[in-house]
């Protein structure tokens, strides 16, 4: 199954924490890393503290989409991921944006992941690596690069 897995940081090491988020993706259990994007400073949206730096990664992976992001908590967990309240700053924060084409609404689980469509830190790396993709449910990501034009994001080297 090919899955997309956003990545971001915005405490301590943020460029390290991402950097080290794929290596151990490269590394996992399950899966081949394929494709990584070019890593994106981002300023916080419905949030505080320091610009994020986000990317995305590209996986073929054998793992069903629950023990997928059971392994990316483990990762998440390894850099002292803490969910003090919703949208908090964070060492790590890796989220399951696509699973194939499959659509997932459970308890702790939904894909593609909510407001995707809506965050330029998950479009324009996204799109970076797979520029046809569709998000199930919602059309071709490509068709909402215009969307978050709006929001402030850069490329980093």
């Amino acid at each position: 199954m090919i899955a997309y897995i956003g990545i971001g940081a915005n405490l301590g090491d943020a460029r390290g924490n991402v950097l080290d988020a794929l290596a151990r993706l490269a590394r996992m259990d399950g899966g081949m890393l394929l494709h990584t994007s070019s890593m994106y400073r981002t300023a916080p949206i419905d949030s505080s503290g320091d610009d994020y730096i986000n990317a995305v990664a590209c996986l073929d992976t054998s793992l069903g989409a629950h023990e997928l992001l059971a392994a990316m908590q483990a990762i998440e967990q390894a850099h002292g991921r803490e969910r003090p309240y919703h949208n908090a700053p964070r060492t790590l924060d890796l989220d399951l944006l696509l699973y194939g084409d499959e659509m997932i609404a459970t308890d702790s689980l939904t894909v593609p992941h909510p407001r995707m469509h809506e965050r330029a830190f998950v479009i324009a790396p996204l799109l970076e690596i797979a520029p046809d993709i569709v998000i199930p449910g919602h059309g071709a990501a490509r068709d909402f690069a215009q969307l978050v034009a709006g929001q402030t994001i850069a490329k980093l080297d």
